[in-house]
């Protein structure tokens, strides 16, 4: 009988460790494990965190969706290929050359299945042996007014007028008529108990069940799952039950700071109206100026769906728990990059800070240091290399010498307790911000750079932020101006420079 996670060459036997892959859009560290919000409820994920590594400091490399995924998939830092605009993977100048990590999975004999949001976009057929639901971003369930997707219409003016993505939150009961897809396919909803499943429900039962034919039918292959929940990305809504988990008036908001941005500099280097400061004025706006309430009216749906993807993960990791599969198969769970609520004047992602940079990140294998916190910063992009190490893949991440290389470096040595060997990275974790343009530059880029204790911030126009996250978990205090900093501060941009190849 051919034994699940063996390759048969000749007479001998090569053990290859499966992988299932678990990402969520716009998760910032508000789960317990991650300690980002005190009523944060997530008992799948703390509980995968208790049997896995846990990565304190992990960044998204570009936090915006696009970017971000492009940049994970590939391997290649967006300072690399000059990612910094908006562009289908598929599309873009360097990294159409490379070839995503699925693939390199599959060129070496993995199995590869996938349901949901993992790359930005079409899931490009030819990686995966096996595709579940949605070859398109499944946001969703949208209201409907008869003739198109609307935002809730309980969520009050001006900021229901965002739209039906950005612009919309609240229970599924407080609307008469949704619709799922950009092709506004009907969803039925009477109650909590009578209804259609929502997208990522679906996603968690096709993992389920793709996991239990896997295992009855002893396949001999190694496989590769991807699941790519698209909750809490907006628009946020979920079922009565999870809002009922943080009724509004128990809710407790992030300590805050009048003037925190007066010694920030993003609105100096990027349009005003971008959408993180405007989105914040307008939900302000939307009740009558009261930040407690207009936050935590957001805050509710934004835990609430924090709390239902969590439940589906839960089925995951439930149903690998119950295979055959469970000792030897490395999970990694993780988001796209985090969402900024409020902080700074700032409500949404592609910040230079840690609320919208850093990402949840728990690595469980079989040989992890169970329970572990690695206060190291890593990224995104160091996933790929991750894989390629611990799974052995033969290869590399170019199809040809026009491909961008591979950045990153392996974490194997932060998690593997059987490996001597030590993490091979730079000091700390960077980031860029995303989506500023196609023309935009390296050197008129904007780079934040995360260490264990410290956060660099170096815009296109010169200007600086410094914090020190021991004493200063809020980052109120830009300490770049300051005289006793300066030696820290150069070193830090240092550093910055000779990831990205920049001259001093």
């Amino acid at each position: 009988m051919l034994l699940s996670g063996f390759f048969i060459i000749g007479n001998s036997q090569e053990k290859k460790s499966n992988v299932i892959f678990i990402m969520c859009d716009d998760l910032n560290d508000y789960q317990g494990v991650f300690g980002g919000h005190p009523q944060a409820y997530t008992p799948n994920i703390d509980a995968l965190a208790a049997k896995g590594v846990q990565f304190m400091n992990a960044q998204s490399n570009a936090p915006v969706c696009q970017p971000s995924r492009n940049s994970l998939f590939t391997g290649v830092y967006p300072h690399e290929s000059k990612d910094f605009g908006w562009t289908k993977r598929t599309k873009q100048p360097v990294l159409k050359y490379n070839k995503t990590l699925i693939q390199l999975f599959k060129d070496n004999g993995y199995y590869t299945l996938g349901s949901g949001k993992l790359l930005h976009g079409n899931h490009e057929p030819q990686s995966w042996n096996e595709w579940g639901m949605n070859t398109k971003h499944n946001y969703g369930p949208f209201p409907f007014n008869g003739e198109k997707r609307i935002a809730h219409p309980k969520v009050p003016m001006p900021y229901q007028s965002i739209g039906p993505v950005d612009g919309s939150y609240g229970r599924l009961s407080t609307c008469d008529s949704w619709v799922y897809g950009w092709d506004s396919k009907p969803f039925r909803y009477v109650s909590d108990d009578d209804r259609d499943l929502m997208q990522d429900e679906l996603h968690a039962q096709w993992a389920e069940q793709k996991l239990k034919e896997l295992d009855e039918k002893e396949y001999a292959q190694p496989f590769f799952m991807g699941i790519g929940f698209v909750n809490p990305h907006t628009p946020l809504h979920a079922p009565d039950r999870f809002f009922d988990m943080f009724p509004i008036e128990e809710l407790e908001l992030a300590p805050w700071l009048a003037d925190d941005a007066a010694d920030t500099y993003l609105k100096d280097n990027i349009n005003p109206n971008n959408k993180g400061f405007k989105y914040y004025r307008m939900l302000l706006e939307s009740y009558d100026g009261d930040r407690e309430q207009a936050l935590k009216h957001f805050l509710q749906a934004y835990l609430a769906c924090v709390a239902f993807v969590d439940e589906q993960i839960g089925k995951v990791l439930s149903a690998l728990e119950d295979s055959r599969f469970r000792n030897n198969t490395i999970v990694i769970f993780t988001a796209d990059h985090g969402w900024q609520m409020g902080e700074k004047n700032y409500l949404f992602k592609n910040s230079p800070w840690d609320e919208s940079a850093r990402v949840p990140m728990v690595i469980m294998a079989p040989d992890a240091k169970a329970g572990a916190k690695v206060k190291q910063p890593v990224s995104l992009v160091d996933i790929y290399p991750t894989l390629m190490d611990y799974c052995q893949l033969e290869g590399d991440n170019k199809l040809n010498t026009q491909g961008g290389i591979l950045g990153g470096n392996s974490m194997v040595p932060l998690f593997d307790k059987s490996k001597k060997t030590k993490w091979q990275g730079p000091n700390g974790a960077l980031s860029i911000v995303g989506n500023i343009g196609t023309q935009t530059t390296v050197e008129t880029q904007h780079y934040s750079y995360r260490t264990k204790d410290w956060r660099y911030i170096r815009y296109a126009d010169g200007q600086e932020e410094l914090y020190y996250h021991p004493d200063d978990q809020q980052a109120w205090n830009n300490l770049a101006n300051e005289k006793k900093y300066q030696k820290i501060k150069k070193q830090l941009y240092t550093e910055v420079c000779q990831i990205v190849g920049l001259e001093l």
